[in-house]
């Protein structure tokens, strides 16, 4: 057994490939129409056929529920915030913040009100910390993990 893919529903293939490849620069690998899967391994199944699948009407569907997300980081995590200012339309989950190892996160919705976040790579934190003055073994509390993980991170 092996897990190959998280796949959610959508109810417009289009817009959303299109929100997928402007926000997070996700591209089509392969293209069935009402399947999708894009670069990073995300599948998008349109809300038609998967109804069909699972034989459940289109009025039992509910999107937003705010139950799970899909997460993703970036190394230039300040480039991505400047980029996705100048994006019309991204409904906010809530802006930035910084959770309480350092980590800078962002969440917003994707069209249908499928939550995601894009998170700041935890070795771009180190390197943050360590470029502000602060010694590996500070760090390390600082983020609340071990000196060999803060080491780990800069190999």
């Amino acid at each position: 057994m092996r897990f190959l893919n998280p796949m959610i529903v959508v109810s417009d293939m289009e817009k959303s490939k299109q929100f997928y490849y402007e926000v997070l620069g996700l591209e089509v690998v392969v293209d069935f129409g009402a399947n999708v899967t894009l670069t990073g391994g995300i599948a998008l199944q349109t809300k038609d056929t998967w109804s069909n699948f699972i034989h459940k009407q289109n009025s039992e569907f509910f999107f937003g529920g705010n139950v799970a997300e899909l997460y993703f980081e970036e190394d230039d995590f300040d480039g991505f915030i400047q980029k996705i200012n100048n994006i019309e339309g991204i409904n906010y989950v809530h802006t930035i913040v910084e959770h309480s190892w350092g980590q800078r996160v962002i969440r917003f919705y994707d069209p249908d009100k499928h939550i995601i976040e894009v998170g700041e790579n935890i070795t771009m934190v180190v390197k943050r910390f360590l470029n502000s003055g602060l010694s590996i073994e500070e760090t390390a509390i600082r983020m609340d993990v071990s000196v060999d993980y803060i080491k780990s991170c800069l190999e």
